[in-house]
């Protein structure tokens, strides 16, 4: 487990947290990022590859409930969800498993209820194909 975040108890220190975590890990993977100035845009960082640009939700968790992860995919103004063509990904850290889960919009925005769950301990889970996916914020590849 990732004990700096243990420590850190107030949830949006470790949002902004998660959010440094994952810039460091994107620019070590060779992506340009960008943080948008202040907190009115719907994405929390900007990936650059090859001239194609992501805006990136980043969320994080430590919450284990029996066999899986919640993630919670909402906004903090819970009657202003998240729509679609606002974000491209949401990059959602498991700060107990040290493991990223890099997950296209279009298919977060479709969860009901808005609370994804991961269960990284079994093979063949369903968002087993976004685990540690970072390729998919290169975009496509240039011609």
């Amino acid at each position: 487990m990732n004990e700096a975040a243990g420590d850190i108890k107030n949830r949006k220190r470790r949002g902004e947290w998660a959010e440094l975590r994952f810039m460091a890990e994107a620019a070590q993977r060779g992506l340009s990022v960008s943080k948008p100035w202040g907190e009115s845009d719907r994405y929390d960082v900007g990936v650059e590859h090859n001239g194609h640009y992501q805006r990136v939700q980043v969320k994080s968790t430590l919450y284990r409930i029996k066999a899986y992860y919640r993630c919670n995919l909402k906004t903090w103004n819970r009657n202003n969800p998240y729509r679609p063509g606002e974000v491209d990904f949401f990059a959602i850290y498991i700060i107990p498993e040290d493991l990223w889960y890099i997950v296209p919009a279009a298919v977060a925005l479709a969860i009901k209820g808005k609370n994804i769950g991961f269960t990284p301990h079994l093979r063949g889970h369903k968002y087993e194909c976004y685990q540690k996916a970072w390729h998919l914020l290169s975009g496509p590849e240039p011609v």
